[in-house]
């Protein structure tokens, strides 16, 4: 009897490990911590780009626009915009968008596709735990 006492604890204590592999494989949606969505710099939408004319001042396009993210110091004729969303569910976007100057005059802008008029198509809010 006396052996058989540290045996069962021993089985049990084992067991119980398999249990802890099959809860980390397969974890319950309330046991994951919230990882909220993270939008870094200058959103840009199709509604703003459409506001771009030839010819604008940067004072102009900056208030249109907001500050660029990126001037590059050997180039200052081109600025870039760039908006990068980390969701908490593991996904990445990243938008870029560059206006170019030709003499303190806007001459040419690009870019990746953007949305249509706000952050929401991007950062959808998702529902609480």
């Amino acid at each position: 009897m006396k052996n058989a006492i540290p045996c069962v604890v021993i089985l049990s204590l084992l067991s119980g490990c398999t249990a802890v592999e099959r809860v980390r494989e397969n974890r319950p949606s309330w046991l994951t911590p919230y990882r909220p969505d993270i939008g870094q710099g200058n959103f840009i939408s199709k509604d703003m780009v459409d506001q771009l004319r030839p010819a604008m001042s940067r004072d102009a396009v900056r208030a249109v626009l907001g500050t660029p993210l990126l001037v590059d110091p050997f180039r200052d004729d081109r600025w870039e915009y760039v908006f990068d969303i980390r969701r908490g569910d593991g996904q990445r976007d990243r938008r870029r968008f560059f206006v170019r100057f030709d003499k303190d005059q806007l001459v040419e802008w690009g870019g990746d596709t953007l949305p249509a008029a706000s952050g929401d198509a991007l950062l959808p809010l998702r529902p609480i735990r």
